[in-house]
């Protein structure tokens, strides 16, 4: 056994309370921490995207990404908030008279990421447990099982062709294969007996009989069951739809015929917000035009604000984007069953090789709706803090539900992140088996284009100003968006890592006060040590 790998990473006397720092031990990088006098050691890339957790946010035993807001025990070197499936390795610290040590086994440097431990199906374990989708609400879902010891059958019913894989790059890497960014492959799974049925619809849900009916007329009972059928692509009634080329972004195979059928040709753009323009983004290049159409003033608007939406329209022109704002689309015309033109309300006439649909997404949720499970009117399944439904014995997560947020006071939200649905399918996860967990994490959602990254935390709908730090024309800065005296939420560009300290303040039940962001964007950031 190969002898253990340490480095003096510090004298006793150089970190405070709540300091972290990166050390280098052998060819790999640990995060130290101190906390109450302890010292910590854990991997410093984050599981997710690989960013250096030296840099991002610290409090209360929990660091977080800087880049998308996963947050890790550094005790345990668990992942207790998303994206991201995987834990951090943990390294050993001691200290030595005047000198902190960190130790660790050659092998747990081989790897930036650690899996937890997997139980397996017992065959005398009679229990189903069912979820019914394909996303990462229900692969989180699934994964919690058994690493929470569920030794029943774990069987996931979706209707996608493909085992879940990283959605959010579909916008952002268009000529991407469902292989190529799976979250875990097929030996995976079958090494820890979670079966997958792809291409498997579910029609209905008998609650009194605890079943789920499969479109061809056959029957799966279960325990408990989780719904997580995520959203389907809105469309619009509108005439011409049906053309060839009139396009949704939904699977790798959507995006990899928009981004074949994009090059050299005229591209309309349907949409300003965050699928919309990650298209436009990933097209503008080797389009030979791209024109956006939306109702609204700027992009992002509705969620960013105008200040912030002129940041990104800029970015988008200066490729050579045009848009088309302040109306919508009345018609597309085609010849020979393909499109040609996109005619907008005002009579606008734009020329049309391929036009992509980028309005949101509706829930997947139809087949719901003789189940007797409480929805809104709006077709969102109604949960409470433990992701319970209506109905006993049924969950539900993801995009699809309105459950109590507990940074908007408990009302009931719907939050569509990529983050939220991760957590959503952990909870819920912990609840069908019985360890009443309820849900608390704080919206964390980010957007590329052309090599800029926005980030944004909390929960902003209803806000009345908004404070800009920075310079929005470099763009480098950081906006703070307020209901009253209150920050709701941050957005950021080229300032991190305010938005993942903002998250993490804000998980702590603290309040940042517009006073408080005013002069100093940053006057804030030192109580997340003394939380």
């Amino acid at each position: 056994m190969a002898p253990a790998v340490e480095v003096v990473a510090c004298k006793v006397d150089e970190l405070n309370d709540g300091d972290t720092r990166e050390v280098q031990i052998g060819d790999s990088t640990a995060l130290l921490v101190k906390d109450k006098g302890s010292y910590y050691a854990v991997g410093n890339k984050c599981t997710h995207y690989g960013a250096p957790l030296a840099k991002g946010a610290y409090s209360k035993g929990v660091v977080r990404c800087p880049w998308h807001g996963a947050c890790f025990n550094v005790k345990t070197g668990d992942i207790e908030d998303f994206p991201g499936l995987d834990s951090l390795p943990v390294f050993q610290v001691e200290v030595r008279g005047n000198e902190v040590v960190v130790k660790a086994d050659p092998e747990a440097l081989k790897s930036t990421k650690r899996v937890k431990a997997m139980s397996r199906a017992d065959p005398s374990n009679k229990k189903t447990f069912v979820i019914v989708g394909g996303g990462v609400a229900a692969e989180a879902c699934a994964e919690t099982l058994r690493q929470e010891g569920f030794t029943g059958q774990v069987l996931v019913l979706t209707k996608e062709s493909d085992l879940p894989y990283d959605r959010p790059k579909l916008s952002k890497a268009m000529t991407t294969t469902a292989d190529a960014i799976a979250l875990r492959n097929k030996d995976f799974y079958s090494s820890c007996d979670i079966e997958f049925r792809t291409g498997t619809e579910v029609t209905g849900v008998d609650t009194a009989q605890k079943k789920v009916t499969l479109a061809g007329g056959d029957t799966v009972e279960y325990e408990a069951l989780l719904v997580a059928t995520g959203g389907r692509p809105r469309t619009m009634p509108i005439p011409g739809q049906e053309l060839e080329n009139v396009c949704v972004l939904r699977t790798p195979d959507d995006a990899n015929r928009i981004a074949e059928n994009s090059k050299g040709k005229k591209v309309v753009i349907i949409g300003s917000s965050f699928i919309g323009m990650e298209v436009t983004s990933c097209v503008a290049e080797g389009a030979q035009s791209v024109s956006v159409v939306d109702l609204i003033k700027v992009p992002f608007q509705l969620v960013l604000g105008n200040q912030v939406g002129q940041v990104m329209q800029k970015l988008h022109e200066d490729k050579g984007v045009k848009f088309y704002f302040e109306r919508g689309i009345k018609e597309f015309v085609g010849e020979n069953g393909k499109l040609k033109q996109a005619v907008l309300s005002d009579g606008t006439v734009l020329d049309a090789d391929i036009c992509v649909l980028g309005i949101g997404v509706v829930p997947a949720t139809d087949f719901l709706k003789e189940s007797g499970i409480q929805m809104t009117q709006r077709g969102f399944v109604t949960v409470d803090k433990h992701m319970k439904t209506s109905a006993g014995g049924v969950f539900a997560a993801g995009d699809i539900v309105e459950f109590p947020l507990f940074i908007n006071d408990d009302q009931q939200s719907n939050v569509q992140h990529w983050q939220m649905a991760h957590q959503h399918g952990r909870i819920a996860a912990l609840n069908m088996l019985g360890k009443s967990t309820a849900i608390r994490s704080v919206p964390y959602f980010w957007t590329v284009m052309y090599g800029k990254s926005i980030r944004y935390t909390g929960y902003g709908p209803g806000y009345d100003d908004i404070v800009v730090h920075g310079d929005l024309s470099a763009p480098q800065f950081a906006a703070f968006y307020t209901k009253g005296d209150k920050v709701v939420a941050v957005a950021s560009l080229a300032f991190d890592p305010i938005v993942s300290q903002a998250a993490s303040l804000m998980e702590q039940g603290q309040t940042i006060l517009k006073s408080d962001i005013m002069e100093d964007p940053k006057s804030w950031v030192g109580r997340l040590k003394q939380c």
